[in-house]
């Protein structure tokens, strides 16, 4: 195991559906206690492809402390889980973290243990683009939850979680989490998903990201000296429309010029940042994922949360309004489409869906002793 420890200095970048709509991150420092960078180490962890890696690299930020009943039980303890190619950071900052973890708020950060995972792949957790490239085991949704719960129980000592949060991939990681281990959270709020195989025009959205990179000379079959330019760029077209919101890209760019100077800045940024092996794995990772057979196993307080804007989860075909009913304690939100949602991306403003979590934590309230003192 690797430990380390230390004041998280910046926030971080938001994710890249807000950076594609011209938001821009807060930059007014959180009041947190206790925050903490860590990083683990998982010997020999076997991924579902049957790959191995000898040493397989988690990194989290935390804050506040773990509290135990007097049993033993962790009961404080709150799991938030980011997008794809998004990173722990992604919740630290005013928008996220500063409706929800500062004194007095839903998640109050004195009262609960926050743990904020680089999900494998991503951000400082062990990735393609840390030298092995395309010969990195295939990794999927299944590989990335077991690891994590791995690390939370044989590492932090979390034995339990009080809440469990996802953002559109974390959102899909809440279905699996609430199936895999039913007996492992009191509650889960999924944000932006449906709980059925990636395929029709999301499916194709993410083949056709990937395959813009593969196509691309550059690449190199992964062994790229520059980064494909002209690949990522038609892989963040493709994904561009899944994932923004039209009634905010009007607003934020009413004229031709700032449309194109936009979305030239966009690209760039993408192209800077995002590293194509990276990308082509988090994109492909979703490939197996399918937890409409066994939604009826889900035993906790889970809410669907979806907003009626997002292209990637559209309600008109109508598969959460069937697939909610499976699950005994489920319960699916629709937020309408008003001047505040911002397509996918709602999945990450919880001014919007706030009042809902308050909602989920008192319906979930389990019946305990006290603190373990």
């Amino acid at each position: 195991m690797k430990f380390k420890l230390f004041p998280i200095a910046a926030l971080a970048l938001v994710c890249l559906t807000a950076k594609a709509q011209g938001q821009r991150p807060a930059q007014r420092p959180l009041n947190l206690p206790d925050s903490a960078e860590v990083d683990y180490e998982l010997k020999d962890f076997k991924f579902q492809s049957g790959e191995t890696l000898p040493e397989l690299r988690l990194h989290y930020t935390t804050f506040g402390k773990p509290v135990k009943d007097r049993n033993g039980r962790v009961i404080n303890a709150v799991y938030i889980m980011h997008g794809t190619t998004g990173n722990s950071h992604n919740f630290v900052n005013e928008g996220f973290g500063g409706h929800l973890f500062e004194p007095g708020q839903t998640l109050d950060a004195t009262k609960y243990f926050i743990i904020l995972p680089d999900g494998i792949g991503h951000g400082k957790s062990s990735k393609p683009s840390d030298g092995l490239h395309m010969k990195f085991p295939k990794y999927t949704y299944d590989d990335m939850v077991q690891a994590d719960y791995k690390v939370l129980t044989e590492k932090m000592g979390i034995n339990h979680l009080r809440l469990i949060i996802g953002t559109s991939m974390g959102a899909m990681h809440c279905w699996v989490w609430a199936e895999t281990y039913p007996d492992f959270m009191d509650a889960c709020m999924a944000n932006a998903s449906l709980p059925v195989e990636i395929a029709g025009r999301n499916r194709m959205s993410r083949y056709a990201g990937i395959q813009c990179v593969k196509n691309d000379p550059a690449w190199k079959g992964g062994e790229y000296t520059e980064p494909p330019a002209e690949g990522l760029r038609g892989a963040y077209t493709s994904m561009m429309w899944m994932t923004s919101s039209p009634w905010q890209m009007q607003r934020r760019s009413p004229t031709r010029e700032r449309t194109e100077k936009g979305f030239d800045m966009a690209v760039e940024g993408f192209i800077r940042r995002q590293d194509a092996n990276d990308f082509i794995y988090a994109m492909d990772a979703s490939r197996y994922y399918n937890p409409e057979p066994k939604l009826q196993t889900i035993k906790c307080n889970f809410y669907a949360v979806n907003s009626a804007d997002d292209e990637c989860n559209p309600p008109e075909m109508g598969i959460m309004d069937t697939c909610i009913k499976k699950i005994p304690k489920g319960r699916y939100i629709l937020l309408p489409t008003t001047e505040k949602t911002s397509g996918h991306g709602t999945h990450s403003n919880p001014a919007i869906w706030g009042d809902y979590l308050v909602e989920l934590m008192k319906a979930s309230e389990p019946r305990q002793g006290p603190a373990k003192k």
